[in-house]
């Protein structure tokens, strides 16, 4: 547990926010509701997913099993997670985004250690027993948001050609 660990999860959550919410620059709300291939992705859903993702696994972090139980609430949550709906805005997703991220950062920088860690609830996507250090939950959190900014770049591509990288 290093300040050098601390600053390298924090750089890396950075470059790849910042490579997701450069797909969205100058969208309206309509192109952030498009969907550009056959499945149901859509780069406001995205956002508005990688967003309830980091929220779900910080909980985890800081109140443990518990938060990740699946229910029926938590089951239609994380399907609605996937959609920019009609009564919300790519602007209000992108602020509730931004508020998630700065708590995350503010985890990073304040645990006490890295190491803190809790058991995974029984889901067949889990190993049984295995736990998750806040450490493993971070990696996972800049692994998440570095796979869906790269979907994000194909459909930004796709309705507009503008591209995150090249």
């Amino acid at each position: 547990m290093t300040n050098t660990e601390r600053a390298d999860i924090l750089e890396s959550l950075a470059t790849h926010r910042g490579f997701l919410l450069f797909t969205v620059q100058g969208l309206t709300d309509e192109q952030a509701r498009q969907r550009t291939t056959v499945s149901e992705l859509t780069l406001g859903g995205l956002i508005k997913h990688v967003a309830h993702t980091e929220k779900g696994w910080t909980d985890f972090i800081e109140h443990g099993t518990s938060a990740m139980e699946a229910t029926e609430d938590s089951w239609a949550a994380q399907a609605d997670s996937f959609t920019l709906r009609e009564d919300e805005t790519l602007a209000g997703v992108l602020a509730g985004y931004a508020e998630i991220a700065k708590h995350t950062d503010a985890l990073v920088e304040s645990l006490p250690s890295l190491d803190v860690a809790h058991p995974l609830p029984e889901a067949p996507w889990f190993p049984a027993g295995a736990t998750r250090s806040a450490r493993r939950v971070f990696v996972h959190i800049v692994g998440e948001t570095a796979q869906h900014a790269g979907h994000a770049d194909i459909l930004r591509e796709a309705i507009d050609g503008q591209k995150t990288m090249g």
